[in-house]
C-alpha cells in the first residue's frame, strides 16, 4: 500500500511539473505571436515610404491602414507609424493566445481530475482487494484451512476469491479423504496381520513337528506339508490383497463427465508446449484431424495429455513429439508420440504400474505415476489407453469414447 502510494504522488508530481512546462511554453509562444504585427507595420511603412502605396493583403495580422483628422479615433486595436513624413494608423488583429492557455488548463485539469479518479479506482478495486488477499495463500500453504476469505464483488478479483475458496475446500476436502485413508489403511493392515498370525502358527508348529521327527510315518509327514502349503498360501493370498489394497488407494480420482471439443483441448495442450519446445529445438507436430465432441472430463483428459506431453520431452531425444488423431468404432484414438525411445518392448506390461520405473529413467527425475494416472482416469471415463514401441518410437494411444 505504501509503494502504492508513493507511487500515485510520483504520477501526480510529474504531471504538474509536465502542465507547468507546457504553460510556459504556451506563454512564450503567445508573446511571440502577439508581436508578429510590430513587424508587419514596419515592413508596411517601409513599403509606403519606397512606392507611396500598400497592399494590406500581404499582412495578414493588419485589418486596415487610415490617415487623415480621424487618425486616433478608433475602437479596434491600433498603433501609429510614421511612413513619408504622413502619419497613419494601423489597426491589427490581437491573438487568442490568453485563450487557447485557458483552454488548455481547462482539458489539462479535466485529465488531472480524471488520472486522480483512475488512481483511487485501482487502488480500492485492485489494490486494496489484492491486499486483503496476500496473506492467503502462505495461510494455506502453512495449513491454516481456516483463513477467512472475504467474497470480492469486484470484478477483478470475484473470480480469483472464488477460485481461491474452491481451492481451500479442495485441500480440505483432500486431508479428510487422506486421513479417511490413512484410518483405512491402518484398520486394514491390523486385520490382516491378525489373520496372518493364525497360518502363520499352523506353520510353525507344523515346521516343528517335521523338523523334531514327531511324524513317523509317511503319510502324517505329507499332511503336514500339506497344511504348510495351505497355510502359506493363506498368507500369500492375505499379502496379494494388501498389495491391492495400497497400489489402488493410495490416490483419489474424481471423474466429471462432460462434452468436449478435440479441437479445443487440442488447442490448449499446443498452446501450453509448443513455446517450450520452440525453445529447445523441439519439433512439435498436430497431425492433421477431423473435429469431433468426445464424450470425457475435458479437464481430466488434459491432464492426461500433459502427463503424456511431459514423459516425451523426458524421455524422448528432443527431436520430434507428434499428435495424430483417428477414429475407430465409434471412439476417438488420439496418439502422442515421440523418437529417441530407449524403453525396452519386454517393459511395455509394466508401464502402467504405480510407481514403475523403465530402464530408461535411471538419470530422469520423476516418481512413475504419469501413466498410472492415465490408466485410472482412462478407465473411469470408459476409455482405455495403450502403448506401443516402433522403429525406434514411443507411442500411447488415449482411445476416449465419440459423444
Amino acid at each position: 500500500m505504501k509503494a502504492y502510494k508513493n507511487l500515485c504522488i510520483a504520477v501526480m508530481a510529474v504531471f504538474l511539473l509536465l502542465a507547468a512546462a507546457l504553460n510556459i511554453f504556451l506563454m512564450g509562444s503567445k508573446d511571440n505571436s502577439e508581436g508578429i504585427y510590430r513587424v508587419e507595420a514596419r515592413r508596411l511603412a517601409g513599403e509606403i515610404a519606397q512606392t507611396g502605396s500598400y497592399d494590406i493583403e500581404k499582412y495578414p495580422h493588419i485589418t486596415g491602414v487610415f490617415t487623415g483628422d480621424d487618425i486616433y479615433r478608433s475602437d479596434e486595436h491600433y498603433l501609429i507609424i510614421e511612413a513619408g513624413e504622413t502619419l497613419y494608423r494601423v489597426e491589427y488583429t490581437v491573438g487568442n493566445g490568453q485563450y487557447d492557455i485557458a483552454a488548455v488548463n481547462c482539458v489539462l485539469g479535466a485529465l488531472f481530475l480524471l488520472l486522480t479518479g483512475l488512481l483511487y479506482y485501482i487502488r480500492r478495486h485492485i489494490i486494496v482487494p489484492f491486499h486483503r488477499l496476500s496473506d492467503v495463500p502462505k495461510e494455506l500453504a502453512k495449513g491454516n484451512l481456516a483463513v477467512p476469505i472475504n467474497e470480492e464483488k469486484s470484478r477483478f478479483f470475484g473470480e480469483f476469491t472464488w477460485g481461491v475458496n474452491l481451492l481451500r475446500e479442495s485441500i480440505e476436502n483432500s486431508r479428510k479423504k487422506e486421513i479417511t485413508m490413512q484410518k483405512d489403511k491402518k484398520l486394514l493392515l491390523l486385520s490382516l496381520s491378525h489373520d496372518i498370525k493364525t497360518p502363520l502358527s499352523a506353520i510353525k508348529l507344523n515346521a516343528k513337528a517335521l523338523a523334531k521327527g514327531l511324524y513317523k510315518n509317511e503319510e502324517k509327514q505329507r499332511a503336514a506339508a500339506e497344511n504348510i502349503n495351505t497355510r502359506a498360501d493363506e498368507i500369500e493370498r492375505f499379502v496379494s490383497e494388501l498389495s491391492k489394497a495400497v497400489s489402488e488407494d493410495f490416490m483419489s480420482f474424481e471423474v466429471t463427465p462432460g462434452e468436449e471439443f478435440l479441437s479445443a483441448i487440442i488447442t490448449k495442450i499446443y498452446a501450453r508446449y509448443a513455446p517450450q519446445l520452440s525453445v529447445s529445438g523441439t519439433e512439435f507436430l498436430i497431425r492433421k484431424y477431423d473435429d469431433c465432441i468426445l464424450s470425457c472430463d475435458p479437464n481430466r483428459l488434459a491432464e492426461c495429455f500433459q502427463n503424456l506431453i511431459e514423459n516425451a520431452i523426458k524421455y524422448g531425444d528432443g527431436r520430434r513429439i507428434e499428435i495424430g488423431c483417428d477414429k475407430m468404432d465409434g471412439c476417438e484414438l488420439i496418439t502422442v508420440s515421440n523418437t529417441g525411445c530407449t524403453l525396452e518392448a519386454k517393459e511395455l506390461p509394466q508401464i502402467f504400474e504405480s510407481f514403475h520405473r523403465g530402464n530408461n529413467a535411471d538419470k530422469v527425475q520423476g516418481n512413475g505415476l504419469g501413466l498410472f494416472i492415465c490408466k485410472r482416469v482412462m478407465s473411469l471415463m470408459g476409455g482405455e489407453v495403450f502403448a506401443d514401441i516402433r522403429n525406434g518410437c514411443f507411442f500411447v494411444t488415449l482411445v476416449v469414447k465419440l459423444a
